[in-house]
């Protein structure tokens, strides 16, 4: 599936898309220390830690078909992805202990990271590749979908993993409740 959002075009992350993937989070240093989007796929005491490992992670994973993401292209270059997949493809978020304490529904679908290539930032891309999930998540079917966004309420952060609370009440989502300190749980049903 692809679709054109703005000036970009959207792919869903697989095996023919994972060399434009790969090179865009090699010009980031393996983005966020080394983690290759894949902080969210194991529990922590799962993970290797390193720049080789987590890229051999997640290239696996995007092969087994276990890893999901709208990745933006300008031309024939990867600026851009959201992350997105099931509970069980994403089990470790920030603040579990609280979220599994506070659970009211399990959604079938989570949102856990959006990144931006540092020359495309301020262009949209963040609103572009979360839609690209959700279209990506409406053409599998469709279901509950949740954000983890920082509630940052105007304040400027330098590190937003997962976009902002008004990012996604712009893309139809409501407000469930707070998590962890600056952080929330946003929710919407896509339908298929």
């Amino acid at each position: 599936m692809e679709q054109q959002l703005s000036t970009y075009v959207v792919r869903p992350l697989d095996a023919d898309t994972w060399d434009g993937f790969a090179a865009m989070v090699e010009r980031h240093n393996g983005v966020f220390g080394g983690c290759w989007c894949t902080y969210f796929h194991t529990m922590n005491d799962e993970k290797e830690r390193t720049y080789d490992a987590n890229r051999s992670l997640k290239r696996r994973l995007v092969e087994e078909g276990r890893a999901h993401a709208a990745l933006a292209y300008d031309g024939d270059e990867t600026v851009a992805w959201c992350e997105y997949g099931s509970p069980a493809e994403l089990p470790n978020i920030y603040h579990r202990k609280q979220y599994d304490a506070e659970l009211d529904l399990l959604p079938d679908y989570r949102i856990t990271c959006i990144f931006v290539d540092k020359r495309h930032r301020r262009s949209g891309l963040s609103a572009v590749v979360l839609q690209g999930a959700l279209d990506l998540i409406a053409a599998a079917g469709g279901g509950v979908v949740e954000g983890y966004p920082h509630d940052n309420a105007g304040k400027r952060k330098s590190v937003l993993y997962n976009g902002s609370r008004a990012l996604f009440e712009r893309a139809g989502f409501e407000f469930v409740r707070s998590k962890g300190i600056g952080n929330c749980v946003m929710r919407r049903t896509v339908s298929g």
